[in-house]
């Protein structure tokens, strides 16, 4: 005798809709829905492909879309659909964790019908033009942590040459200790002329200044210093046209900017990140607390039966 298998019934509220499991090179889309005939059809994630998709949509009147939030796949899909659909943006674990499904519960059928019955919740997806001003900051974070790495490479190459430069200044890439590694390269070895270069404060120091600039900097170093420099000078030249470019971006939140400003400890860079990585209309978020949660700044609840759990 056969037994039954249980089929999960589910509410449904959205009357047609599509759930798409997207991967690097397909995204196989399920649509299902009053009127409609659940069918499932795998697309590329090439433009002209993706387009078919789009089409093949609207040809059915779909007015919702959901697929999983994993990777970075999912961002060219939503691209072309964002304009003609209401795109749910859904964690891979709310989806493993709606109750009913126990086989592969990342297929494009299963996320079709939790978007019918409304079982879906959407991640927050900031508008294009502030997902763009996003991109802009944190490749400039990831620029400026460039530079950084090569001024330690460059500290490095004066080390192993024994120049104790940063035992002396404060600032290895200030003023004074620019000239005295520019003449070096230079072939300038006469240590009282080098010491010449230096000013300010620096001259109460010109004794210790003598000992640290004795070393063996060889045409290797020279080679290493040269380049690393000529490095660092590329990269903040493209630092300077992404800055160029975040001004532009941030035209038109010039008093949210302002108001951010007015935080003690929060600066134009600070205010810059704060709208670039939420936005600046926070009635997407119900209060503070979802903010501050959706932002990874809420603690964890490691509490059961009254006790709390130790972190390894």
């Amino acid at each position: 005798m056969e037994t039954q298998k249980n089929v999960v019934e589910f509410e449904q509220i959205v009357k047609r809709g599509c759930g798409m499991d997207v991967h690097k090179e397909t995204v196989v889309a399920t649509v299902s829905g009053i009127g409609i005939k659940p069918t499932t059809r795998t697309f590329s994630t090439f433009t002209s492909s993706l387009i078919e998709l789009k089409e093949w949509l609207k040809s059915l009147e779909i007015t919702h879309a959901a697929m999983e939030s994993t990777g970075v796949y999912w961002k060219p899909v939503f691209n072309v659909l964002e304009e003609d659909f209401e795109i749910l943006l859904v964690n891979a674990r709310h989806i493993k964790n709606v109750p009913g499904h126990k086989t592969d519960k990342k297929d494009s059928k299963w996320i079709a019908k939790l978007l019918l019955s409304g079982l879906l919740k959407g991640s927050f997806i900031p508008p294009k033009e502030i997902r763009e001003l996003r991109d802009l900051f944190r490749y400039k974070r990831k620029l400026v942590g460039q530079i950084s790495s090569e001024k330690n490479r460059l500290q490095k190459i004066l080390e192993d040459a024994n120049i104790k430069l940063s035992s002396v200044v404060s600032d290895t890439f200030g003023v004074s200790s620019t000239r005295i590694i520019e003449a070096l390269l230079n072939g300038q070895n006469d240590i009282e002329e080098l010491v010449k270069l230096c000013h300010g404060r620096l001259n109460s120091k010109k004794a210790e200044l003598k000992e640290a600039l004795v070393g063996k900097l060889t045409e290797h170093h020279k080679f290493m210093l040269r380049t690393i420099k000529k490095s660092i000078a590329n990269i903040e030249d493209i630092v300077s046209e992404v800055e160029k470019q975040i001004d532009e971006q941030t035209k038109s939140y010039q008093i949210e900017m302002e108001l951010l400003q007015t935080i003690p400890g929060v600066g134009k860079d600070t205010a810059i990140g704060i709208v670039a990585e939420m936005g600046v209309d926070m009635n997407v978020f119900p209060n503070e607390q979802h903010l501050a949660s959706w932002a990874g700044m809420s603690p964890g609840n490691n509490e059961s039966a009254g006790k709390k759990k130790v972190q390894e």
